[in-house]
């Protein structure tokens, strides 16, 4: 039975590998994501093809669409992928990533006739609401922060394409798990129950809050929406989230009680003095090289209360949040967590800490792309060229035909292994070659020179480019290592085949 096909953009994020654990086996996936599927844990299943691709750049992104289009399409489109930090820094990921990536999406996806294009927003796009209002579907993106700023954008560059591309806008609250996994919580959590000067402070009267949904829910709640999307108007705007707000102090009474075991009580900072506060600490990382994760913009959210009212997205999606995931009644588990792993937790928490950037080894990947016939041609030359070196005696014995094929497979390894940053397939590949090469009578000293001369060909090439200019060690770490640990899979299947390895040590 042929399953609903999906693709999925941000499969490698926080909720898309949730959103993929989900959905396996139940839809066709199309995962589009920077990271490759192992590195980042997304889930490994027949239902789910991945493409390790970076959305700002539009040819790459070209290829993956003919595949997609060459395989039958898509009926729906989730589109997850974003940039968001705290910095309160206008990064040009932003602009890359929500505005021109999102740009990228939806003109490829003009052909794909799909019925529906998901959205991912958040409630933070909006402005904050009164004290005793609340944020719902008919909120504008009206927020002043960049994020805000950007997603607005998206948000009308939806309409643009309201003609060929049914869409529907999802506003998520601040997702979090039961490893905490939202990167302010978590440094609350760090600075709350740890010895430190202000482990006690609370901002203000404690009161700012936002909302908060577990990721198990946040999956859940875009299975409900792909199950009822035809039910909404086009553009319609739906919010993911659980109802209200949860404040500081809140979480603080329960991460402490779950910790400690008792309440301990806070000391409320007035907001006048957290100001120069946030300056002087904020001053004094930049002199030391490390700037704190609070930063001055963050003083002017004190005691805000980011309230939301989604009960007419659960009546329009037939869904509710789970009583059992909300923040609170999770943060026994968070805290169970934190201390019989914490090694796991830190781990977790570092990563979604980790600022968003455009990966180097995707900068060589696409410098190899471009120059990959002009690599061709150097080693072709460089193998049975006039000044091909003298120990290439089977390589020169080759038909050319022959020769541009082993090339070309030893690209496509190579490239594959800086793509994804894994090098076990170009080794087995190395592995495979070596074998093919003693049995065709080539020397060890020979097939390892080979590997040799392509790193120094590709090297040379992609040099002669500006635009590997602060690339070099990039490219000595996935090109030159690669290739060096490649001659060293050469070196022992010669010496398994020759039976001239040696013997083992007993090292005990």
């Amino acid at each position: 039975m042929d399953l609903p096909r999906l693709v999925v953009t941000g499969a490698s994020g926080f909720l898309g590998r949730h959103l993929l654990e989900a959905l396996k086996g139940r839809y066709r996936i199309l995962a589009i994501a920077r990271r490759s599927q192992h590195e980042c844990g997304a889930p490994i299943h027949d239902s789910i093809s991945w493409y390790q691709v970076d959305i700002g750049e539009g040819e790459p992104l070209d290829e993956v669409f003919r595949e997609i289009e060459g395989e039958g399409g898509a009926e729906v489109v989730i589109h997850l992928a974003a940039h968001y930090d705290f910095t309160g820094e206008d990064h040009p990921e932003y602009w890359r990533t929500n505005v021109h990536g999102l740009r990228n999406m939806l003109e490829r996806c003009k052909h794909l006739h799909l019925r529906r294009f998901v959205f991912a927003s958040s409630v933070a796009a909006s402005q904050f609401p009164p004290p005793g209002g609340a944020l719902n579907e008919s909120s504008p993106p009206d927020g002043d922060h960049i994020y805000a700023k950007t997603k607005r954008i998206g948000e009308a560059m939806l309409g643009e394409y309201r003609d060929t591309i049914p869409s529907c806008i999802v506003r998520f609250g601040a997702i979090f798990s039961d490893w905490c996994e939202y990167p302010p919580l978590y440094v609350f959590l760090q600075t709350w129950l740890s010895k430190a000067w202000n482990a006690r402070i609370l901002a203000g009267k404690g009161a700012s809050s936002v909302p908060y949904l577990h990721v198990r829910d946040g999956a859940s709640f875009l299975l409900a929406l792909l199950e009822r999307h035809q039910i909404l108007n086009p553009g319609e705007i739906v919010i993911a989230s659980a109802n209200g707000a949860v404040s500081h102090v809140e979480l603080y009474e329960a991460a402490c009680a779950a910790y400690f075991g008792r309440k301990v009580e806070p000391i409320f900072l007035p907001r006048l003095v957290c100001w120069p506060g946030l300056y002087a600490r904020d001053i004094a990382g930049r002199l030391l090289g490390e700037r704190p994760f609070e930063r001055p913009w963050m003083g002017r959210y004190i005691d805000l209360a980011m309230t939301v009212d989604a009960c007419h997205s659960f009546e329009r999606i037939g869904w509710r949040p789970k009583e059992r995931l909300e923040i609170l009644r999770r943060m026994p588990f968070l805290i169970e967590n934190l201390k019989s792993n914490p090694s796991e937790w830190a781990a977790r928490n570092r990563a979604a800490m980790k600022e968003v950037r455009v990966r180097a080894n995707l900068r060589v990947h696409r410098l190899m792309d471009q120059h990959e016939e002009e690599i061709m041609e150097a080693l072709v030359q460089a193998f049975q060229g006039p000044r091909a070196k003298q120990w290439f005696l089977g390589y020169r014995r080759l038909e050319a035909q022959d020769l541009r094929w082993y090339l070309r497979q030893l690209m496509r390894h190579l490239m594959n292994a800086v793509r994804t940053r894994e090098r076990s397939t170009f080794l087995g590949y190395c592995r495979d070659l070596a074998e093919r090469r003693f049995s065709q009578g080539f020397s060890v000293q020979e097939v390892c020179e080979a590997l040799s001369s392509t790193n120094e060909v590709i090297v040379r090439v992609l040099g002669r480019d500006p635009a590997c200019q602060g690339l070099e060690m990039c490219l000595y770490n996935h090109v030159t290592m690669t290739l060096r640990l490649g001659i060293d899979e050469v070196e022992d299947t010669y010496e398994a085949l020759s039976g001239t390895s040696p013997v083992p040590r007993n090292v005990n």
